[in-house]
């Protein structure tokens, strides 16, 4: 076998995907993986840590979060800086149904990925806050915002995916339920948990 193939990382990808539809994650091995790509296990392992980061990549969304929090505009309040997070890792983060649905329909067949899905969640919900102390908010707001984040992207992703192809884009359903959230808290003043513009 040649020492250098073309495109690896994507033939071993398309590989674990097949045998993960077919078989089922669990049943699923790294030999069989590299085996069904034309490659070895060792070229695996210098593109994967192990064969569920075929399906997400470890701290990749709350790096991102992280870093697109730190640069939101100075002058948004935190409830501002969440509608700009979310919107932005809508238009970034997920480029299509088909492939959100494929990642969930593999992750609801196995209690480990399910597992490692809300450790996501939580990675992500710590890194908001984190990150919206260090842009000026009280821990209290910072807390119930990170977790309204979370609770935001996944209501707002099961609406998009529920919707016919040709529907809104997934920030539309941001907005949705963001809004939502505010009409729930009233419109006659500033959302409780939003705190003062941060400068």
């Amino acid at each position: 076998m040649a020492r250098w193939a073309p495109d690896s990382r994507g033939r071993l990808e398309r590989a674990a995907w097949e045998l993960f539809e077919a078989n089922g994650f669990a049943a699923t091995t790294v030999p069989e993986i590299a085996a069904r790509a034309g490659l070895t296990t060792r070229t695996f392992f210098r593109h994967f840590a192990d064969k569920r980061e075929v399906l997400f990549v470890d701290g990749a969304m709350a790096a991102y979060a992280q870093q697109v929090i730190q640069d939101a505009p100075a002058e948004l309040a935190p409830i501002e800086i969440v509608r700009h997070l979310l919107r932005r890792a809508a238009a970034e983060q997920f480029t299509g149904r088909d492939h959100v649905r494929r990642v969930r329909a593999i992750v609801a067949t196995d209690p480990t990925l399910r597992e490692r899905e809300l450790g996501k969640r939580h990675e992500l919900s710590g890194v908001t806050e984190a990150g919206l102390i260090a842009r000026g908010a009280d821990e209290v707001s910072a807390r119930l915002l990170a977790d309204l984040t979370v609770t935001v992207m996944y209501l707002a992703v099961d609406r998009w995916l529920g919707s016919p192809e040709t529907g809104p884009e997934l920030a539309a359903f941001v907005d949705e339920v963001l809004d939502a959230h505010a009409e729930l808290h009233g419109d006659s003043g500033p959302d409780p948990a939003a705190g003062d513009p941060v400068r």
